[in-house]
């Protein structure tokens, strides 16, 4: 491995990974930490900002172990990280945490909502994004509503404000640089998409300081020097992008109308767009911005996939919640008509539906927990079905196949139903971690190895092919059971408020 490389770190909501890719791309090493979710009560899920970056800086370590043993030279850091979730922490050469991460996937900022309903248009206007707890600033407006202390630090420049790239940032560089990219700015819901800048009118609504809020760069860029773990002293950052929106660089399909699903904990679905695509019930959003360049895209966000067979696995008490239930689902070659509608935190595009919450329906004695394992399996498949019909809605195109990458996609079962369901091939990624070597290819292009994310995805594309097999009756049956299950979990929100 003599020669140099990229430091890859991908902190993803369960676990952070970190590759060494080198200038051929190559990965030529690759490590992990497992990190905790915390959920302290109903609807609340948060993790300790700490334990984030000490796994961070655990595989960081284990990487700067692995190049100096083989005589390679780091050349610059290159982060995917989990989007959305919030941060505060005070503005401090350490940058002691103000409170626990407040997650992507915690549901505490629905009241917030609920009071800015009436702006929801002008915001989806401004930030492509449609009003969901899901949303950055949703949960700093909460954080900031339960410790108005903290607003007060915010306004005189003590705290700082950020989604994980920037907290990792802010470690890495000992508190030298406190800022982020336009696509985990994109998905706060204060980034105006037609300047890139933080729009004060947002601002203003959320009554969130501009003071706090990160500076904005482009996703692939200097964005300051390591200083805070032994061996990286000095090597710059070079590369931050979102996760969903690194695995789609990775993916090397940039034309406009291929689409890429990541399953994950959730699961994301973006279209590359030639500009900003009208859509009421999905996301415009950046997908990346380089050398003055800015790439756009449509997304589609599922809360709940790889998190519905984690559920199952909790719920029926298996040891390893996510593995064994999987493992479960394999034993029946179907639900056998059980129908489950993951919404433990509501649902999604293309519903978004804060007030749902999750419904078994079509229940028999004859079912097993098999089949409830196999049923949330199937509610991946469903899910990302009704992403895509509504990017095809909103690009007026038809998709030929849909690029897959993620955790999940190792489950040949799941690809196969969901080439059934949507009716056309599915392509799986061969490469395991496609975010990171996303992240990796926009910081070559920062240190000037590659002339553009082509140059590095070139011979990487390589992908295993499901071709649909299940008969159009039987695919509309399902897709029609699915579709009444959505209405009802959707009906039962409606009389239960």
């Amino acid at each position: 491995m003599a020669g140099e490389c990229i430091l890859a770190i991908d902190q993803g909501t369960t676990n952070t990974k970190a590759l060494l890719v080198d200038r051929q791309g190559r990965t030529v090493f690759r490590t992990s930490a497992p990190l905790e979710i915390l959920q302290p009560q109903a609807g609340f899920v948060e993790q300790d900002p700490l334990a984030l970056w000490q796994s961070v800086a655990r595989v960081a370590a284990a990487c700067v172990d692995e190049a100096q043993s083989a005589r390679a030279r780091i050349a610059g850091v290159a982060i995917s990280n989990q989007r959305e979730t919030a941060l505060a922490w005070r503005r401090t050469r350490t940058g002691e945490p103000a409170s626990h991460a407040i997650s992507w996937q915690c549901r505490r900022s629905a009241p917030v909502c609920e009071r800015l309903g009436a702006h929801a248009g002008t915001i989806q206007r401004v930030t492509g994004l449609p009003l969901d707890p899901l949303l950055s600033a949703t949960k700093w407006a909460w954080l900031f509503e339960k410790q108005p202390e903290l607003r007060v630090a915010a306004r005189a420049g003590a705290l700082c404000l950020g989604n994980v790239d920037a907290w990792l940032l802010y470690k890495l560089t000992a508190g030298g640089a406190h800022a982020t990219d336009h696509t985990n700015a994109s998905r706060t819901a204060l980034l105006n998409l037609a300047t890139l800048a933080w729009d004060d009118t947002l601002l203003d609504l959320f009554d969130l300081p501009r003071a706090a809020l990160p500076a904005v760069r482009t996703s692939s860029g200097m964005f300051g020097e390591c200083a805070a773990i032994p061996g990286l002293e000095g090597v710059p950052v070079v590369a931050m992008i979102g996760d969903s929106h690194a695995a789609l660089v990775g993916h090397g399909r940039f034309e406009p109308g291929a689409v890429k699903a990541t399953y994950g904990t959730g699961s994301s679905l973006m279209m590359p767009t030639r500009q900003l695509v009208a859509a009421s019930n999905l996301a415009r959003t950046v997908a990346w911005t380089a050398a003055g360049e800015t790439h756009l895209a449509l997304e589609g966000n599922i809360a709940m996939s790889g998190a519905a067979v984690q559920w199952v696995g909790e719920f029926l008490g298996l040891k390893h919640a996510a593995e064994d239930a999987a493992a479960l689902a394999a034993t029946v070659p179907d639900a056998a008509g059980l129908i489950l509608v993951p919404a433990m935190v509501g649902l999604g595009a293309p519903y978004w539906d804060a007030a749902a919450r999750g419904l078994a329906t079509n229940l028999e004695r004859s079912h097993t927990a098999a089949h409830l394992a196999r049923a949330a399996l199937d509610a991946i498949a469903f899910q990302v079905a009704d992403v895509l019909e509504a990017m095809e809605a909103a690009a007026k195109h038809s998709v030929p196949l849909l690029l897959a990458d993620g955790g999940a996609t190792r489950n040949d079962a799941l690809m196969q139903l969901q080439a059934d369901v949507l009716g056309r091939p599915v392509h799986r990624s061969t490469e395991e971690d496609l975010s990171a070597r996303g992240a990796a290819m926009l910081g070559g292009l920062a240190l000037g190895w590659w002339r553009s994310p082509a140059d590095f995805a070139a011979g990487s594309d390589r992908a295993q092919r499901f071709e649909p097999q299940m008969s159009g009756e039987k695919r509309d049956a399902l897709r029609g059971a699915w579709r009444q299950a959505v209405r009802r979990t959707r009906l039962k929100a409606e009389c239960t408020a």
